[in-house]
C-alpha cells in the first residue's frame, strides 16, 4: 500500500514540491503518491490528516504560522522560528498526532554560508511572513544581524522609504522572502534603491521561479553577487524527507 504525502497552501498552481516528490519517488522506486492540498483556511489540515495513509506534508504561504495551534509537537528550531514548512503525521490506536519542523532555515542556511564574507554583517530582510522568520533565525546563528522591511510602518521596522544610502551601505546582504517578483508577474521587483548597490553586496531571492528574477537582474547590474531559492529548496526538501521519517 502507497504512503501518502503532500503539501498545504493557496495558491500552488506553480508548486516546486509535487513534482520533486514524485520524481524523487520514480527514481529510488518508493512506493508513495504525492499531491497537491490547495486549503482555503488552515483548518482544512483536520480534513486532510484523517487520510491513514498520509505520512507527511510540506506547508507553505500562507499557512506555516497558523497550523502552529494545531500540533501536538514543535521542534525546538521551529519554536525560535515561529513557523514550520513541515509536518510528520502519524496514526496510531489513540488518533493522529502531528509533529511540526522548519526545514526552512537548513535549505537557507546550507545554500547562503558559501557566499558570505566578513564583510557581510548586517542584512535586511524583505517581507515578513513564514519564511522571513526562518532566514533571520539562520542569518542569527551565522552572526549576521537582519532587520525587516516591510511596506507599512512598524515598531523595530524599516519602510522601503527609509532605505537611504547610508542604511544600503550598512545592510550588504539583502534577502527577498516575498513574493514579489514571482512567476506570473516577472517584471515586478521589490521597491529598494537599486542604484546603492554595489559589488560588495549579495542578493538572496527564495523566488525561484523565474530563475532569474528581476531582483537579481538589477542587482547584478550593479556588481552586486546574486543567488536564487531553487538550492534552498531542494535542501529543504531533503530534509523535509528525513522529518517524516525521524522516529
Amino acid at each position: 500500500m502507497k504512503e501518502h504525502y503532500g503539501l498545504i497552501g493557496y495558491p500552488l498552481e506553480h508548486s516546486f514540491s509535487a513534482r520533486f516528490f514524485s520524481e524523487k519517488f520514480e527514481q529510488e522506486g518508493i512506493a508513495a503518491i504525492y499531491k497537491n492540498y490547495e486549503i482555503l483556511r488552515a483548518e482544512q489540515l483536520l480534513d486532510i490528516i484523517q487520510d491513514p495513509q498520509l505520512r507527511g506534508l510540506n506547508v507553505t504561504i500562507p499557512y506555516k504560522q497558523s497550523v502552529l495551534p494545531m500540533l501536538d509537537r514543535i521542534s525546538e528550531e521551529a519554536k525560535a522560528i515561529g513557523a514550520v514548512n513541515v509536518i510528520r503525521v502519524s496514526h496510531d490506536a489513540d488518533g493522529v498526532h502531528l509533529y511540526g519542523y522548519n526545514s526552512d532555515v537548513v535549505g537557507f542556511s546550507r545554500s547562503i554560508t558559501p557566499l558570505l564574507n566578513p564583510s557581510h554583517k548586517q542584512a535586511l530582510i524583505l517581507g515578513t511572513g513564514g519564511a522571513s522568520k526562518a532566514v533571520v533565525y539562520g542569518l542569527q546563528q551565522l552572526g549576521i544581524a537582519s532587520t525587516f522591511v516591510s511596506r507599512s510602518k512598524k515598531s523595530g521596522q524599516l519602510t522601503y522609504e527609509e532605505l537611504s544610502p547610508a542604511i544600503m551601505a550598512a545592510h550588504t546582504v539583502i534577502v527577498n522572502c516575498s513574493p514579489v517578483g514571482m512567476f506570473p508577474h516577472i517584471d515586478e521587483a521589490p521597491a529598494i534603491p537599486y542604484a546603492s548597490l554595489t559589488p560588495q553586496h549579495l542578493l538572496y531571492d527564495l523566488v525561484y521561479n523565474p530563475e532569474q528574477t528581476q531582483f537579481m537582474t538589477r542587482g547584478s547590474a550593479r556588481g552586486a553577487m546574486v543567488k536564487n531559492g531553487l538550492e534552498m529548496l531542494h535542501i529543504q526538501a531533503l530534509v523535509a524527507w528525513d522529518f517524516w521519517h525521524e522516529r
